[in-house]
């Protein structure tokens, strides 16, 4: 899709085409083919088993792959890289930092009944063929519409700041923001935007994974009804089927939560 071409630089190709320029030079991250193997199947297991830690995960594996050695060493290891911590019932995919704000959860007993009065954001692990990237989304919690969404292949606050400026620029503020502990989102450059713009902060509690409840049944449909039917080969493919997933979840896909319209008609009619 996108190559050297002698009349229109790799730049241009990447704006035309609205992909940054780094997407161009991803090399997928340094674990053996094994190793992304039991990456893969972990992420599979671990949506279904929240609670599941290296040990029984290891159990798991070991039944699946009967001809190898699961050690249980390795395990943790890919845990830690894929962002699960084994304490917590989520995927604690931004660890907390100690010198980081930590603000109250806002959320417990409130009414939420309108578009823009909460908006949440997290990340998730998402699998290449030969390698992985991290997904952020920001959505609206009352239509459960996704506003924004990027894709990196670190875990630094850039592509959360990233996703985060461009939901404001369409949909403006909301009153509320919610997000896990995450050093990402207590880190000065996420909260100072937030407090520039007089967005009142909110942080799940440790350990409650359900207080973000909305974006993790999102991260569910999106794998089990994309992701995982998919084996994107890198980068630009992987961003070119969450595109069109988002768009079908948000323009198309009646949703339960919201009376059986699709969250863009939730979002639009008030």
């Amino acid at each position: 899709m996108i190559e050297p071409n002698d009349k229109i630089s790799i730049s241009a190709q990447c704006r035309i085409l609205n992909v940054p320029r780094s997407t161009m030079y991803y090399t997928p991250v340094g674990e053996s083919e094994e190793n992304l193997e039991y990456m893969r199947r972990i992420d599979e297991l671990f949506l279904d088993n929240p609670t599941w830690g290296s040990r029984q995960m290891r159990n798991r594996l070991r039944l699946e792959f009967r001809d190898r050695r699961v050690n249980r060493k390795r395990i943790q290891r890919l845990m830690r890289l894929m962002g699960i911590e084994v304490l917590y019932p989520k995927k604690n995919l931004s660890r907390p930092h100690p010198d980081h704000k930590k603000y109250p959860y806002l959320l417990r007993g409130l009414k939420i009944d309108r578009p823009n009065m909460v908006w949440c954001s997290d990340i998730t692990f998402i699998r290449l063929k030969h390698g992985f990237v991290y997904l952020v989304a920001v959505l609206d919690w009352h239509s459960r519409k996704v506003l924004s969404w990027e894709l990196s292949n670190t875990l630094d606050a850039h592509f959360c700041v990233s996703a985060l400026n461009a939901a404001m620029e369409k949909y403006g503020k909301p009153e509320i923001f919610n997000t896990d502990q995450g050093v990402q989102f207590t880190g000065s450059r996420f909260t100072g935007r937030l407090i520039d713009e007089k967005i009142r902060i909110s942080m799940d509690g440790k350990g409650r994974a359900l207080d973000n409840v909305v974006i993790e049944r999102f991260w569910r449909s999106l794998k089990y009804e994309e992701v995982y039917l998919k084996e994107y080969n890198n980068m630009i493919e992987c961003r070119e089927g969450i595109a069109k997933y988002i768009e079908k979840y948000n323009s198309f896909r009646p949703h339960s939560s919201v009376g059986g319209i699709t969250p863009d008609m939730s979002y639009h009619a008030a």
